[in-house]
């Protein structure tokens, strides 16, 4: 006998790690600072000649690209379930975070490799360096700006769980999507304000080279992380331990429900939950007990984690053989407050990690 709940008719309310107006103004930030940057860096390009700085215009046009992809699939997540769709688009928000990554890969990391490797077999003198260490300066020091707004936005959840955990436990793409680019984009130009120096000092173009292709290995290994964290979203994540212990508290907390015997959540994107649950009830409640006990569970539910858009409860009488203890969401739910959230699983992965 479950019980199902309607989606609402408009966008479902924020749920926070990053999704809401924090991670909108990140994005918004790092747009504006990297269609700056991207334009700065091709005239200096133009005037110098440098491999690093092309390197570095293709960067920041391909970030400017995946703000706008991370724009669209936010405003497309948000929209209503249909016929076809029921539970909704929240799961676009993901695939147009891991198209980012692709993008990342093939239009930066690709393109920085080749004209570095280039560049290195075949060396040209860097003209007008000041040129280009001036505009490195001021790419540097806009990228810092963009980094902090979305340091800012991310602060709290970067406090409590480091950058490693946040990127891995995140449910919404933005704040860690533009985290990495960011921090990505001022490792790049650390490495392309080396490569013109020691190309100018020494003369050797090959060093401008190396500083492109230096570039193109950072952008793959962020583009490869984008890629490994938005897979696991897309084929479907369940919520954090966290998450999980509030809602077995949520249902333990009647007198008509005796305990959870089962669990199972799955994010339908950054702000839509789904849990489904075996909730063991009293052998000697009548069936109409049985339904409001359920429904009063719901509301409890909802009240603990407002992102539980769907929620599906089925009675059944607790038998202690039975017993499901290998369900990771009951196990992470029982586990004390405070204790390590990050323990092995029993195939060796960390509980509400990516693989």
């Amino acid at each position: 006998m479950p019980a199902d709940a309607q989606q609402p008719d408009g966008p479902a309310p924020a749920a926070g790690h990053g999704h809401g107006e924090g991670g909108t103004r990140a994005v918004l930030a790092a747009l504006g600072a990297n269609l700056g940057i991207a334009v700065t860096k091709f005239i200096a390009f133009l005037i110098t000649g440098s491999a690093s700085m092309m390197a570095e215009s293709v960067h920041s046009l391909a970030d400017s690209g995946n703000q706008v992809l991370l724009l669209v699939g936010r405003h497309r997540s948000r929209r209503a379930g249909t016929e076809q769709h029921p539970f909704g688009f929240g799961l676009e928000s993901y695939f147009y975070a891991f198209v980012v990554a692709v993008v990342l890969f093939t239009v930066g990391a690709l393109f920085s490799v080749y004209e570095g490797v280039h560049r290195i077999t075949h060396p040209e003198k860097v003209s007008d360096p000041v040129v280009a260490l001036a505009v490195l300066a001021v790419a540097i020091v806009l990228e810092s700006l963009s980094l902090r707004t979305a340091l800012v936005a991310s602060r709290s959840e970067l406090r409590s769980r480091g950058l490693r955990r946040f990127i891995q436990q995140a449910k919404a793409p933005e704040l860690p999507t533009v985290l990495l680019e960011d921090m990505a984009a001022l490792a790049g130009l650390i490495v392309a304000l080396i490569g013109v120096t020691m190309a100018t000092i020494t003369g050797d173009g090959r060093w401008d080279g190396a500083g492109s292709l230096a570039i193109g290995i950072v952008l793959g290994f962020v583009a490869v992380i984008l890629a490994i964290e938005m897979k696991s979203l897309l084929i479907g994540e369940a919520a954090t331990a966290d998450t999980e212990r509030a809602v077995v508290t949520a249902l333990e907390d009647s007198p008509e429900l005796e305990q959870v015997i089962h669990l199972r959540t799955l994010h339908l994107g950054p702000d839509s939950l789904l849990i489904a649950a075996k909730v063991a009830v009293r052998p000697q409640a009548s069936g109409s007990a049985i339904a409001g006990a359920i429904d009063a569970a719901e509301q409890r539910v909802r009240a603990a984690v407002p992102i539980a858009q769907v929620i599906y409860l089925e009675p059944d009488l607790y038998r202690a053989g039975d017993a499901d203890t290998g369900d990771p969401a009951v196990r992470a739910a029982q586990r004390e407050p405070g204790a390590d959230l990050t323990a092995a699983e029993p195939d060796g992965r960390e509980a509400n990690g990516r693989e």
